[in-house]
């Protein structure tokens, strides 16, 4: 008897199936709900991600305008299985990480740490009502962001899981280490409080 497909690669699989045309339509979509948002107007640094295996683009998001400085996750050697967010902005260079997704090649003094972020949008394969996520399963997002969960009187970024709605599921049962979102944004509207 062949083995059921398990949740990831299930979702995984339904966010790879939607045609390019429904792709765009959902970032354009997704752009037009969340960037009405307040709190992604005011926000002036923002991370994003560079979408790949069929995860929700954020890039449309760009054009929301000049004062956002924009920030892309970058694979850590040290600590291990963590990123980094490096400024970057449209047309500067990228490179392949070893997961083939494109990373700003100019860092420096342009890395940032997650807690100096306004907002971090998050890409994710599943979510629940309740802002927590089903990620790819290597854990660099929820290492990188562990830190930020001990922050309830002091400034933190918001985490803004991005997602289809069909990968939407009934409920995900969190781990210990798992870090919850404040909102999940789809393209057909917003699930959580921003």
């Amino acid at each position: 008897m062949p083995s059921m497909p398990s949740p990831r690669s299930r979702l995984r699989a339904l966010r790879r199936a939607l045609p390019p045309a429904i792709q765009r339509r959902h970032a354009r979509d997704l752009t037009r709900h969340l960037g009405r948002r307040p709190r992604l107007r005011r926000a002036t640094r923002v991370a994003l991600y560079w979408p790949s295996d069929g995860e929700l683009d954020p890039r449309p998001l760009l054009r929301l305008g000049p004062r956002k400085r924009w920030y892309l996750p970058v694979l850590r050697r040290f600590p291990r299985r963590t990123l980094m967010f490096v400024r970057w902005r449209p047309g500067e260079r990228l490179r392949p990480n070893r997961f083939g997704i494109p990373e700003p090649t100019r860092r420096g003094r342009r890395i940032h740490p997650a807690g100096a972020l306004d907002l971090v949008l998050v890409p994710l394969v599943g979510f629940d009502a309740d802002g927590h996520r089903l990620g790819m399963g290597g854990g660099y997002y929820d290492r990188t962001l562990a830190g930020l969960r001990q922050r309830r009187h002091w400034r933190r970024p918001r985490l803004i899981g991005l997602a289809h709605d069909c990968q939407r599921l009934a409920r995900i049962e969190p781990r210990p280490w798992d870090v919850r979102l404040d909102a999940v944004a789809t393209e057909s509207g917003l699930v959580g409080k921003l």
